[in-house]
């Protein structure tokens, strides 16, 4: 199957998914809340003064362009990340990505979920249609670092991250969660 495909019958998953029941649910609290769950750890958001720097930071993207560009046309971002603490999933790994899945599902379109457990890696990329634009809620969990980024993407932002599906959620955390463009 070529990559136009899949990515064509992804963005029609999660199309297909009625508007009212994606609405009244949130993603981002959900998988933040599934972390916290599972792993017994705690997020922390970004500060007021960090938020306020990212509005210039998006402004600075705007004009530097090109990747950096992406999260500047995103229009919203949220963040939350779970720093120095223990995420091991004590071999129940495939037991989170169920969870995941669960709390998830209803509302989003999964897009991309790779795991390696002896390394205790995990990401997670889902859609779901925002109007004119996307939603795309990326997970990443690393051994002692978590993050949760929800971004609203223009349709042709998102195409262009799915020509790398790999390295889409990479590049979305790295780019919110990065204050030097």
């Amino acid at each position: 199957m070529t990559r136009r495909v899949a990515t064509t019958l992804m963005i029609a998953l999660a199309l297909a998914l009625p508007f009212s029941a994606r609405a009244d649910r949130d993603g981002f609290n959900d998988a933040v809340k599934a972390i916290e769950q599972f792993y017994h750890v705690k997020h922390q958001n970004i500060p007021l003064l960090a938020r306020a720097g990212m509005k210039a930071v998006k402004t600075a993207a705007q004009i530097r362009g090109g990747e950096y560009k992406k999260l500047a046309e995103a229009g919203s971002v949220r963040v939350a990340f779970f720093e120095d603490q223990t995420f091991n999933s004590h071999g129940q790994i495939a037991s989170f990505k169920s969870a995941m899945q669960t709390a998830l599902a209803a509302e989003w379109s999964a897009l991309v979920q790779t795991l390696t457990p002896k390394d205790e890696e995990q990401t997670y990329v889902y859609v779901r249609d925002a109007g004119k634009n996307f939603h795309v809620l990326v997970i990443t969990i690393e051994k002692n670092e978590a993050t949760v980024v929800q971004a609203t993407v223009a349709p042709q932002i998102l195409a262009d991250l799915m020509k790398t599906p790999d390295e889409m959620g990479k590049a979305l955390t790295d780019e919110a969660t990065t204050s030097d463009p």
